[in-house]
């Protein structure tokens, strides 16, 4: 349960600092790799912080590219 907080606070603070300066494809895109990162992360590395917080990160950018060419 804490690593899925934390993802959730590490997709917020995405989402607050995305918001000013990329369309909102991008954005959304950015928040649910965020979210899904993390959770992946938090899976594959059996719940360590690192594991899901480096899961966010990765998800946020996969995310966010995605979602800028869509």
């Amino acid at each position: 349960m804490k690593n899925v907080t934390m993802t959730a606070v590490i997709a917020v603070m995405l989402t607050l600092t995305a918001a000013c300066t990329t369309s909102q494809k991008s954005t959304t895109g950015m928040v649910g790799g965020a979210v899904a990162g993390g959770l992946i992360g938090s899976a594959v590395t059996g719940g360590s912080t690192a594991g899901t917080v480096i899961g966010a990160a990765g998800g946020a950018y996969v995310g966010h590219e995605v979602g800028k060419n869509m």
